[in-house]
């Protein structure tokens, strides 16, 4: 694994309180970019959405893009379609990418405000990334919270809590929300009763509008508007 030297146009993040402070680490890093598609993925709907973290070669703890694939939701679950990790990996690979720049970093969020792994979470973390050489389980709750860990799965093994931070000093591109939003629909499907559907689509423009604005206050008329969801097709 290769790693930076860390510059200093960053904002950490906060983490979950813990009883310890942890030991200065190298932490795991998003480029703006990532970061702005998270927040977006993250508040258009009611349920945990799941993605891999997309990162260089030559830096492999900062998050340059999120992929999502084909995966079921739940408020309290994310579970991926077996067969559409396979074809991302698959695409990936004939890019000339390597497992260890897109399928190390698994990054969830949680619709509340604790960001501590569940023990489902746990269970995802072991069993699709117990044989890796390395990999990390990133959380972002709702409330702002984020939690990071990177698991080492060579010789004894270990495991190190990291901090987090947007890394400002890093290049990146406009907000795409039409993009990031077809990616949502194309991707997750929530798991429950058709009779929550409207309630979801209450939530995705709401709160995702909301947090658009937090987030890029020149946001306007002058630019596409946030387009109603159509949650319905995943009932």
């Amino acid at each position: 694994m290769t790693l930076k030297t860390i510059s200093r146009q960053t904002i950490r993040l906060p983490a979950q309180k813990r009883a310890r402070r942890a030991l200065r680490r190298a932490p795991l890093r998003f480029s703006p970019y990532a970061w702005a598609k998270l927040l977006y993925l993250r508040d258009l709907g009611p349920t945990e959405v799941g993605a891999f973290g997309i990162s260089k070669a030559d830096d492999l703890l900062l998050v340059g893009d999120l992929a999502l694939v084909r995966q079921q939701c739940t408020e309290v679950t994310v579970k991926f379609d077996d067969s559409a990790v396979a074809d991302y990996f698959d695409c990936r690979v004939d890019q000339g990418q390597m497992p260890e720049q897109f399928a190390r970093i698994w990054v969830h969020t949680h619709p509340g405000s604790s960001a501590f792994p569940s023990g489902t979470d746990e269970d995802t973390f072991e069993r699709c990334f117990g044989t890796t050489d390395w990999a990390v389980m990133f959380i972002l709750a709702r409330g702002g919270n984020t939690y990071a860990r990177l698991r080492l799965g060579g010789g004894p093994g270990a495991e190190l809590a990291l901090p987090v931070e947007v890394d400002f000093s890093q290049p990146f591109a406009a907000a795409a929300l039409l993009d990031w939003e077809a990616e949502y629909q194309a991707h997750v499907c929530r798991e429950c009763p058709r009779a929550e559907a409207p309630r979801a689509k209450r939530l995705s423009s709401e709160i995702a509008a909301e947090n658009l604005l937090n987030l890029d206050p020149f946001y306007g008329s002058s630019r596409h508007p946030l387009r109603e969801s159509t949650y319905e097709t995943w009932f």
